[in-house]
């Protein structure tokens, strides 16, 4: 008789989480191309690790390419990355632990997981703050996890600031820019060491 031992396959699939993406670099940059002009985000990952590796899958994977800033609520935030054009669900890549007490802050020109009710819902919708958003930081409660700032395009951050809203009927949703803001390409840039 002769006994057959398996092992585990070699093709396993492997689950990234992000890390292998320039793992050696600690502030990862990321250009976004949206249709009202670039920005470029400079990223944490020493204080934000599993929150800056999360974002940075998506953006390697192409996922938050041709999706909308659905959110624009002026002097708060300006939110985007979890839909279509069409205002359809993008799917995620899983829920996250809350870095919120990283002790980065919601001010101007952060960037932020958005998330549910529960402290540990985000998975890949973010926020840019149009101002110091301190109800946002952690005191009592969770906050929402800074992981970063913008660094280069502010003017472009602040004409998403100002664009026209209404209650979109398609949507279900307050808020949502009459003409849509597309994000049309993320692209990790190359290290700055």
């Amino acid at each position: 008789m002769v006994m057959l031992c398996l092992s585990a396959p070699s093709f396993a699939l492997k689950v990234k989480d992000g890390s292998e993406i320039q793992p050696d670099n600690a502030y990862p940059r990321v250009k976004i191309n949206t249709n009202l002009g670039e920005f470029i985000l400079e990223l944490d990952r020493f204080k934000a690790p599993i929150t800056v590796n999360n974002f940075l899958r998506y953006v390697a994977l192409r996922s938050y390419e041709d999706t909308i800033f659905h959110r624009v609520v002026p002097d708060f935030v300006v939110q985007g990355g979890g839909y279509t054009v069409d205002y359809k669900s993008k799917p995620s890549l899983g829920k996250i632990f809350n870095e919120s007490g990283n002790g980065l802050k919601n001010t101007y020109y952060s960037i932020a997981m958005a998330r549910e009710t529960d402290p540990h819902s985000a998975t890949r919708q973010f926020f840019i703050n149009l101002k110091d958003n301190e109800s946002l930081d952690p005191g009592r409660n969770w906050g929402y996890t800074v992981f970063g700032s913008v660094v280069e395009g502010f003017e472009v951050i602040d004409a998403m600031g100002e664009v026209e809203t209404e209650y979109s009927i398609n949507f279900g949703q307050p808020d949502v820019p009459i003409e849509p803001i597309i994000l049309q390409k993320a692209e990790i840039l190359p290290p700055q060491f």
